[in-house]
């Protein structure tokens, strides 16, 4: 490919999404990832019944999401005495027309990678090479400038979209004023563990208060012979943040000994959590950051995509989600204006006022909140939920957060598809 109408930076979720619907509707396209090898890391995430339905058109099927994971079907919260404080059906069970799945990151990652190489050839992914800059031409076109083994090239387009993380140079350069990386002083430990699921058998559980607290749910099919899954865990308590992060990166290996004393005596009858946490190989500690919104993902030919646009906390379960809901509104933009800076505009019109919105809500807690109002009502410990935040007033809570995010039930299930069947740009 000697001129590419796209140019992606970031070959994450985001990017590869971005790349599969480019393909799609007939756009040529470049994914430029830093990485020298493509691997399966991270840990568990979701992805929301709207992103299953875009993954869906892009031809991601379920088959092949229940290699990588599991379809949830219930999510919970509950208190500090292991009583319920909220729950409710999850995907299909809850009246969707597509589930909501648990999924491994790495291994989701790896399957978008494969479909790319399948469809567009491996060609179409430079790896061990990362857009440091761009250029605005004066003809409306783009110049990125690429680094690789050293060295800097220079390739022209006629977009560039900066899908390259929270860490993004292509945002950076876009708005060279942004505050820095924001940190609130939650701290989050992650690994896996493989254990017998519990409740529904695919349930995400929070449980704890909104200053420490702990969530699982699986993100594998439990094995015929054991009956144990694997059951990815975050285990997370608020400190003080006021000086900042201190630590040296924001991702480090710890050992176990690290987590296990902030939960101890965590323990019921259905549940043990020093156990869960005692049986995973290791865990991993990062910091919940995002980064404050900006008043455009554009500047001409360039757009930001994914968490270099809307680095979010996860308390709301749907920043992956978000990425490939960017991706397919980009594509369908493009529908309309060709692959124009109009397109451009048009994406941001329609999403950076409310994923701006939505980073904010989830800096709050998210859907997470309602353990702020159990907490600030009565400390976390209750005989009665219904006597401390009426069912009315919970029902009403989770109703908001998911027309905010995307995945209202009624709406999500009456909208036409984002990108039709067989829309190519002309």
């Amino acid at each position: 490919m000697s001129q590419p109408l796209v140019i992606i930076a970031g070959g994450g979720i985001g990017g590869l999404a971005t790349a599969l619907t480019l393909h799609q509707i007939g756009v040529d396209c470049l994914v430029v990832e830093s990485s020298a090898e493509m691997r399966p890391l991270g840990v568990g995430i979701n992805l929301q019944p709207n992103a299953v339905r875009e993954l869906g058109d892009l031809g991601i099927t379920e088959p092949m999401l229940d290699e990588v994971g599991v379809p949830a079907r219930e999510w919970a919260l509950v208190g500090l005495n292991g009583r319920d404080i909220y729950s409710e059906p999850r995907g299909r069970l809850a009246g969707y027309h597509w589930p909501q799945y648990a999924v491994h990151r790495g291994r989701f990652h790896m399957l978008l990678f494969a479909e790319v190489v399948k469809r567009l050839g491996p060609g179409a992914v430079r790896l061990g090479a990362r857009v440091t800059s761009y250029r605005r031409e004066s003809d409306g076109t783009v110049t990125a400038l690429i680094e690789q083994a050293g060295t800097v090239t220079e390739q022209r387009a006629s977009l560039l979209i900066g899908a390259d993380g929270i860490h993004s140079a292509v945002r950076a350069q876009m708005h060279p004023e942004q505050p820095p990386i924001h940190w609130g002083g939650a701290l989050m430990w992650r690994g896996t563990t493989l254990a017998k699921p519990i409740r529904s058998g695919a349930s995400f559980v929070g449980l704890g208060t909104h200053r420490h607290r702990v969530v699982f749910y699986p993100i594998s099919h439990p094995d015929p012979a054991t009956g144990l899954a694997e059951i990815n865990w975050i285990a997370e308590v608020t400190v003080d943040a006021a000086e900042g992060w201190t630590q040296r990166g924001w991702f480090r290996e710890v050992g176990l000994d690290d987590v296990l004393p902030h939960f101890t005596g965590w323990t019921w009858d259905w549940l043990d959590v020093p156990a869960m946490i005692q049986g995973a190989s290791g865990a991993y500690e990062n910091p919940m950051i995002d980064r404050d919104p900006v008043p455009t993902w554009v500047d001409g030919p360039v757009a930001l995509l994914g968490d270099a646009a809307h680095a979010m906390y996860p308390t709301g379960s749907n920043g992956a989600s978000q990425a490939v809901i960017d991706a397919r509104v980009l594509g369908a933009h493009m529908l309309r204006h060709g692959v124009t800076p109009a397109a451009l505009a048009d994406y941001d019109s329609a999403l950076c006022g409310p994923v701006s919105q939505l980073i904010l809500r989830n800096r709050g807690a998210g859907p997470f909140g309602l353990l702020n109002l159990v907490d600030e009502r009565c400390g976390g410990t209750f005989d009665d939920i219904d006597a401390v935040v009426p069912a009315a007033e919970r029902t009403a809570f989770m109703a908001g957060y998911k027309a905010a995010a995307g995945f209202a039930i009624d709406q999500l299930n009456a909208a036409p598809p984002t990108i039709a069947a067989g829309a190519r740009v002309s």
